[in-house]
């Protein structure tokens, strides 16, 4: 199961143009298209990243009433080619910020928090101050920041059971795990592209090893990041830009 993402994002923010463009031609955007751009709270004037037919991207002034100027190529960008989806367990102080914001830059598509046994909840990151209503105005600053022509999505603070169900529905899912000696996630991203990768990331002491059978049972390959043990947050991180390294040279 597939949880609804908590911020108007994905799919939904990208801003597409009706044709190729050509730079410095103003463009009238089909009527649609003004949901996206209120997506990204923008005044006339801002600049956004913008998508042709084709799927390649170019750089835009939005000039106000639905209409926006192209004036630069971003040829390198595929933000759509795969569906990436991080599954991180809520750490605690202001941890989860720090990620969000990062994988946002290395080009994650949808960030999952959940609770393992392990883990912060929701309850104890509100505490004594609520911090979670922020989350995605830090996604939507990110996205803005590193150029991005979507903004990920974010789902609600999911349950381990529920967590578990949506990764184990991708081509690929794999959990990080310390105990994995036999297998780095390197060693295990050799085959052909896929079209949807999971990655689970667990808390402050790990998984449980109830967690880690179950997730072994639900098809999901534990994988470790070498020798050293590392915080979430860097794991989270060294993890989604692996993924993003090794398949971006896959066929």
């Amino acid at each position: 199961m597939r949880w609804p993402c908590v911020n108007k994002a994905g799919a939904d923010s990208l801003v597409c143009l009706s044709h190729y463009p050509t730079l410095e031609e103003e463009l009238a955007l089909a009527p649609q298209a003004a949901g996206a751009l209120a997506i990204w709270q923008l005044r006339p004037g801002a600049i956004l990243t913008v998508s042709a037919p084709d799927g390649s991207c170019f750089r835009a002034r939005f000039l106000g009433d639905n209409r926006v100027k192209p004036f630069q190529a971003l040829p390198d960008f595929k933000d759509g080619e795969m569906q990436f989806t991080v599954f991180q367990a809520l750490p605690g102080k202001e941890r989860f910020e720090l990620i969000l914001e990062k994988l946002t830059e290395i080009g994650v598509h949808r960030i999952v928090p959940m609770v393992t046994q392990r883990s912060a909840t929701l309850a104890d990151r509100d505490r004594p101050q609520k911090k979670s209503h922020r989350w995605p105005h830090i996604l939507l600053a990110a996205a803005k920041q590193c150029r991005r022509p979507t903004i990920p999505e974010l789902a609600p603070v999911t349950g381990w059971e529920e967590a578990l169900q949506e990764a184990a529905g991708a081509d690929q899912a794999f959990m990080l795990f310390e105990g994995a000696t036999d297998l780095t996630l390197g060693q295990a991203l050799t085959t052909k592209r896929p079209a949807s990768v999971a990655l689970l990331v667990g808390p402050e002491g790990g998984f449980a090893g109830e967690e880690v059978d179950q997730a072994g049972r639900a098809g999901i390959r534990q994988v470790s990041l070498g020798a050293r043990i590392l915080r979430t947050e860097t794991a989270a991180l060294a993890g989604a830009i692996l993924v993003q390294h090794l398949l971006g040279r896959l066929g």
